[in-house]
């Protein structure tokens, strides 16, 4: 008997499912209208509207350059905490190709696939903060763009940490400040 009643629900609840619940004459987006003077079912947004966090006045935090030349310094002081951020990014976007050294000997390149230059080559050591942050932010090579992935701050504290990866892999006794004692 319950058995039934159920199978009666069932077929009476699909009998109740028609097209018209599907298109049920609402407004579609971009669909013509006779709401609006223009015909459409959305105004275009008002002219200089700019999205939600799209606002990139400031050239060199956002692309890493001003007016066509790459920054030669960071947009923030180098904290701490800003490196502590970059290496956490950084082992957990960057290590997989670049490893957690920079040395270009990751897992990836590990498994046949190309390897990335080291970061402690002189060409790179060299480079502009600015260049990091745009080869991170653009891409360069067999490296895809990572814009979408890694806000800006981030990419800065990964350009930080490159960086201090860089000076661990190269220092000399004369890097160290004097009156520091070593641990």
């Amino acid at each position: 008997m319950k058995t039934r009643h159920f199978l009666l629900l069932a077929v009476l609840l699909l009998c109740g499912c028609r097209k018209a619940m599907v298109e049920d004459g609402r407004i579609k987006p971009l669909e013509e209208s006779h709401y609006f003077q223009n015909g459409m079912t959305a105004l275009p947004p008002v002219e200089g509207t700019v999205a939600r966090g799209q606002l990139e006045t400031d050239s060199a935090f956002f692309q890493g350059e001003i007016n066509g030349r790459l920054v030669t310094g960071f947009p923030m002081p180098v904290t701490m905490d800003l490196l502590k951020r970059g290496q956490e990014r950084f082992n957990i976007y960057c290590s997989v190709c670049h490893s957690r050294t920079g040395d270009g000997n990751g897992m990836i390149p590990q498994r046949g696939f190309p390897a990335p230059p080291t970061y402690h080559q002189k060409r790179l050591r060299d480079a502009p903060p600015g260049y990091l942050f745009g080869v991170i932010t653009k891409g360069y090579g067999v490296m895809y763009s990572y814009a979408d992935r890694v806000t800006p701050d981030d990419r800065w504290a990964i350009s930080s940490y490159i960086r201090a990866l860089q000076r661990s892999q190269n220092a000399t006794w004369n890097d160290v400040p004097e009156g520091r004692e070593l641990p």
